[in-house]
C-alpha cells in the first residue's frame, strides 16, 4: 500500500485542526486539491462515486508523482460531498498479471450487483506503453474493504482488450459497460462478464464515457482523443441503451474546453422533489499527477434532447447549487507584507506577481488560519511549490499547483487546510517545471514555459 506522506510532518506535529478538511458551509471549490480527515491531499482520478446507505464512496486513482505506474485505486466517503475521510486503498498492485507491477490501471468504476450484494470494480488495466489493454474486474462484499482482483473481464469467453471506459447502472439494476468509441455492453445478472454488445462503434464518438438517464432519456458524453489535454466534450442521447444514438453536440459552452476538464462520471442524487446530475471531470496534470491534478464537479442541467452546465461554478453550494464567492471572508494580503527572494526575478503590477526563474520565490508570515492562491493560468504557465511552515520553521505542507492550461483561466488556485490560528510562513517557488506529455506518436502536449502567475494572495 502506499504511503500517504503529504501531510506526514503535520500530523506528527498535532497542528493541523482535526477538522481542517472540512469545507464550510457545504461548498465544493473547484480546480483546486482538496484535503482528507488526516490532512492529505484527496488522490482518486478518473473517479466514480457509489451512494451507499446515505453515505458517498470516491473512487478513484491513486497517482503517485513523476511517474503514470498504477500504485492502487483510492477510496474515500463522506455525507455531504465535501468532506472526506480516507477509508484506504481499495485495490493494490497485484504481484503479476494485467496488474501487476509497472502497469497501467485507470479509470475506476464501481457498482453494487443487485442480484449478488457485491460491490463490483472495474477499470481499464495496461502496459506503460498502452499496448496490451485489458479491462479487469475485482469485487468486494463491503464497499469500503479491500477488492479481490479476478484478472481480464470476459465476453463470450474472450477477454475485452479496450482502453478507455466507464459504467453505468439502469434503475432496472441491469448494469452496463462503456468503452471508448461508442462500444456498449450488457453485463451479466452477476456483474462479473459482459453478456451481450449492444453498441458497437458508435460513430464520431470518442473516449472517457459517462452516462445518465432522465425522464426515459440517456444522454452519453464523450471526450475528444487530445491524451491529457483538455477539449471541448460532446453527448449523444437515446431512448434505450441499444439505440439509436443521436449526437447532440456540446454540452458546455464551445472554447472553454469543457471548463478545462475531461468527463468521468455523472452521480444522480436523488433529493426531496428532485434528482440532481452532477457531472465530475478531472483537470489531469502531468507529470505532477499526485499534488496538481484536481476535480471539476458541476450541476448538468437535462431537458429533452437538451443537456448543458451553463456557467462555471468556481465554488458553489451542493445544497442549493447556487455559485458562491469561493473567497468570501478573506483578506487580500497587501503587497508591502510580501517579501522576495529577488524582486528583479519578478515581474510586479498591481499586486499581480508573474516570473519564470526557477528558484525565485515570494513569501509573507502572518498570525492566520487559512491561505489561498488566486492567479492565472495559461499556456505558458508551470509548476509552483507551495510551502507552510510554522513559527518554529518547522515545514507543515509542501506540494505542487499547476498553472498551465491551454485556455487561459484566473481562478483560486489553491486553498489551504483551516489551521489552529498561529503565525505561519506561505511560501510559493517557481519551480522550472513544465506541465508536458506525448502521445504514443511522439506528438507533445502542454505549457510552452514555466511562469506562475499569481493575481491575489488572500487570508482567512
Amino acid at each position: 500500500m502506499k504511503s500517504k506522506s503529504l501531510f506526514l510532518s503535520l500530523i506528527m506535529l498535532c497542528t493541523l485542526n482535526t477538522h481542517g478538511a472540512k469545507n464550510t458551509n457545504n461548498f465544493i471549490h473547484n480546480g483546486i486539491p482538496w484535503f482528507d480527515d488526516q490532512g492529505s491531499i484527496v488522490n482518486a482520478h478518473g473517479a466514480c462515486i457509489v451512494e451507499d446507505n446515505g453515505r458517498y464512496y470516491l473512487f478513484g486513482e491513486y497517482k503517485s508523482n513523476g511517474v503514470n505506474a498504477f500504485f492502487g485505486f483510492g477510496c474515500y466517503s463522506s455525507d455531504d460531498l465535501v468532506s472526506w475521510k480516507f477509508e484506504g486503498i481499495a485495490l493494490n498492485v497485484q504481484q503479476d498479471g494485467i496488474l501487476g507491477p509497472k502497469r497501467i490501471g485507470e479509470r475506476v468504476k464501481v457498482m453494487k450487483c443487485p442480484s449478488t450484494g457485491e460491490y463490483v470494480m472495474y477499470m481499464h488495466c495496461d502496459d506503460m506503453g498502452y499496448y496490451d489493454p485489458h479491462i479487469g474486474y475485482a469485487t468486494s462484499k463491503t464497499i469500503n474493504g479491500e477488492y479481490t482482483f479476478h484478472g481480464p473481464l470476459l465476453c463470450d469467453g474472450e477477454p475485452i482488450r479496450r482502453w478507455d471506459m466507464g459504467t453505468f447502472q439502469d434503475t432496472d439494476g441491469i448494469g452496463y459497460l462503456l468503452i471508448h468509441h461508442g462500444i456498449i455492453y450488457r453485463l451479466s445478472e452477476d456483474y462479473r462478464s459482459a453478456e451481450e454488445k449492444l453498441v458497437d462503434h458508435l460513430p464520431k464518438s470518442g473516449e472517457s464515457p459517462a452516462m445518465m438517464k432522465k425522464n426515459g432519456i440517456y444522454y452519453l458524453l464523450y471526450s475528444d482523443l487530445t491524451s491529457w489535454e483538455r477539449n471541448d466534450n460532446y453527448y449523444f442521447t437515446a431512448s434505450a441503451i441499444e439505440g439509436p444514438w443521436k449526437r447532440q453536440g456540446l454540452f458546455c459552452p464551445e472554447g472553454t474546453l469543457t471548463y478545462n476538464s475531461q468527463c468521468s462520471f455523472i452521480l444522480p442524487v436523488t433529493r426531496e422533489n428532485d434528482t440532481l446530475y452532477m457531472y465530475m471531470g478531472d483537470r489531469w496534470s502531468f507529470p505532477n499527477q499526485a499534488d496538481a491534478a484536481t476535480q471539476v464537479w458541476l450541476p448538468l442541467y437535462a431537458d429533452g434532447e437538451t443537456l448543458s452546465i451553463p456557467e462555471y461554478k468556481e465554488a458553489w453550494d451542493f445544497n442549493s447549487g447556487k455559485k458562491v464567492d469561493p473567497l468570501a471572508g478573506g483578506k487580500k494580503v497587501a503587497r508591502k507584507k510580501i517579501t522576495f527572494s529577488d524582486k528583479m526575478d519578478w515581474q510586479i503590477d498591481n499586486n499581480r506577481l508573474v516570473s519564470n526563474v526557477k528558484g525565485s520565490y515570494v513569501e509573507l508570515t502572518l498570525n492566520v488560519k487559512q491561505f489561498a492562491i488566486a492567479g492565472e493560468s495559461n499556456p505558458t504557465g508551470g509548476y509552483a511549490k507551495i510551502s507552510i511552515f510554522n513559527k518554529n520553521g518547522e515545514q507543515l505542507h509542501s506540494s505542487f499547483v499547476d498553472f498551465y492550461s491551454k485556455v487561459p483561466d484566473k481562478a483560486v488556485r489553491f486553498m489551504s487546510p483551516e489551521l489552529p490560528k498561529g503565525e505561519y510562513t506561505l511560501k510559493i517557488e517557481v519551480t522550472g517545471i513544465v506541465p508536458e506529455w506525448f502521445q504514443k506518436n511522439g506528438t507533445r502536449f502542454g505549457s510552452s514555459d514555466c511562469y506562475v502567475n499569481i493575481n491575489d494572495i488572500v487570508v482567512f
